[in-house]
């Protein structure tokens, strides 16, 4: 993850480390099953709770390792079986299976290619052992090394995302993004005019020829039908290429029909075909809730109906969005 720049820093806004709402306030308690940070000592697969190690690897591949017991027959552990189940599904049956094997050093070992399709959403991990009741498990070690600042190589094929984290009750869950295209939100730059975003597009044939005439749609999520539009540039940056565009967007394309209370819109790129969108997101690291950990300071925005205020945030599936809210009465 690429490191926030000095305090301070004219025009560049990045984020804290303290989750803040639009106005200061700090975000709405999480809720059940969300991520947060939990240490949990190893386990075998034994006891009560496992834990497993995961290693994710820069394709998009998981492999998952846990201690076996420590005798193991062809009918017992070895028929042990890993199983993701998406959270939430209207099909309470979803759920990927993979086999857990020997890996030679008396550990179990299982195996999430990232060409095998895991949908978007949140998977809630267990391990199934022979006609046994599958049981949560717990993390153990993250090796995640690998999607630090990840940057996939040319393909049309929908972009495979996967992080696993430890939930607030200490479980192992895995969150699954599976898109195409798709744009990576990359720096902001805020000031009281605008927000401008730089990013790079994945999984186009042509991107040169996508985000030629693209533009970026906010649209508004409590009518859709409401949308203000920005163009959309090469960047100019050293080191960019064809992927890499930056747009800026008027805080007064927002707010000049604003009539007071919140506000948010949801931001797309749509390609110069006039048909094919990307949802603007930050999915590319090993931060699986941006929502709790990148907080942007809200900017003044003189609006006609009242002062009003506007940011980017980061929503629950790390989507980029933008609050336009009253601003707070000044204290003193």
């Amino acid at each position: 993850m690429t490191p926030p720049a000095e305090p301070g820093a004219t025009g560049a806004h990045t984020p804290s480390h303290e989750p803040t709402g639009p106005s200061g306030t700090p975000h709405a308690a999480r809720t059940p099953e969300e991520p947060t940070i939990v240490s949990a000592p190893p386990q075998p697969f034994g006891a009560e709770a496992p834990s497993v190690d995961c290693i994710a690897d820069s394709a998009g591949g998981l492999t998952f390792d846990l201690d076996a017991p420590g005798a193991a027959d062809a009918q017992g552990a070895w028929s042990a079986a890993l199983v993701l189940r998406r959270r939430g599904s209207e099909d309470e049956t979803e759920e990927v299976r993979l086999p857990l094997a020997p890996d030679g050093g008396g550990r179990l070992r299982a195996v999430l290619p990232s060409t095998v399709a895991l949908a978007e959403g949140r998977w809630d991990v267990y391990c199934a052992c022979a006609d046994a009741e599958p049981r949560r498990l717990t993390p153990g070690l993250a090796d995640l090394r690998s999607l630090v600042d990840r940057r996939p190589g040319p393909s049309t094929s929908p972009l495979a995302v996967r992080i696993p984290y430890a939930t607030k009750h200490g479980n192992l869950s895995v969150r699954s993004w599976l898109r195409a295209p798709h744009a990576e939100a990359g720096d902001l730059l805020l000031d009281a005019t605008g927000m401008t975003l730089e990013g790079r597009l994945y999984r186009v044939a042509d991107p040169a020829a996508w985000l030629g005439g693209a533009v970026l749609e906010a649209r508004l999520r409590r009518d859709p039908g409401v949308v203000r539009t920005a163009p959309v540039a090469p960047a100019k940056a050293e080191g960019a290429d064809d992927q890499d565009f930056t747009c800026t967007l008027p805080f007064e394309e927002l707010t000049g029909a604003w009539q007071g209370g919140m506000d948010v819109w949801d931001l797309w790129l749509r390609g110069a075909d006039g048909e094919e969108t990307a949802r603007v997101a930050r999915i590319l690291d090993d931060v699986v809730d941006k929502k709790q950990i990148f907080a942007y300071p809200a900017q003044p925005v003189d609006a006609a109906y009242a002062p009003a205020q506007a940011g980017p945030y980061y929503t629950a599936d790390n989507d980029l969005a933008l609050r336009v809210d009253e601003r707070p009465p000044v204290a003193g």
